[in-house]
């Protein structure tokens, strides 16, 4: 089994990361708070923890890597996949928050924030919390490493804001919508993730 990738970093999505080692290119999955952080070194490589199994399609096995900073975020990655009807897939979404404080959100039984991630109804954040609370209190601890977090590029939420007015929003309206998506996904770093967050909190 894989268990680490290092190598060149060729592209890099919202979940989703291509990496050159050695001319063969991985394609590995990330959840969005680790590609918010995935940059390179000095010698212009990346470094991913590789958390790596099979997905079962009729007879045959499909590959897959998720890609994490460190060894700490893949040991809460397992954690989190050990609750029954929770896998990789599922998981890989609902990490759209900082591990610390979905971590935190366990530990103080904060159902809401917890049903908040994508995938996690109100069952499974009983079932997470009733398995896991008391259990991942070092994860709450864990902090990420703000000199890795680019903000938001100015142009990217001008250009937002254009395309919002284009479509009859009022300049009120716009800067409310802008801001709380901000707030809610400080790590978007193009137009088009901004402006899909902004909709998917008006659903």
């Amino acid at each position: 089994m894989i268990a680490k990738i290092r190598g060149q970093l060729i592209r890099k999505e919202e979940n989703k990361a291509i990496i050159d080692v050695g001319g063969i290119c991985y394609e590995i999955n990330t959840p969005s708070t680790v590609s918010s952080r995935l940059l390179k070194n000095d010698n212009g490589f990346v470094e991913l923890v590789v958390y790596h199994y099979f997905n079962m399609d009729k007879n045959r096995g499909i590959p897959v890597m998720i890609g994490f900073v460190d060894e700490l975020e893949k040991e809460f990655f397992e954690k989190f996949i050990s609750i029954s009807g929770i896998g990789p897939k599922v998981a890989l979404k609902a990490f759209e928050k900082p591990i610390s404080q979905i971590a935190q959100a366990i530990e103080e039984g904060d159902l809401s924030f917890l049903k908040s991630l994508e995938g996690i109804g109100m069952q499974k954040a009983k079932q997470i919390i009733a398995t896991l609370q008391g259990k991942v209190g070092r994860f709450a601890l864990m902090r990420q490493d703000e000199s890795k977090k680019s903000p938001v590029k100015k142009e990217i939420v001008e250009e937002a804001s254009n395309i919002l007015k284009r479509l009859q929003y009022s300049s009120k309206e716009i800067e409310d919508m802008v801001k709380k998506a901000l707030h809610t996904k400080p790590e978007v770093d193009n137009t088009e993730d901004l402006l899909n967050e902004i909709y998917r909190q008006r659903k």
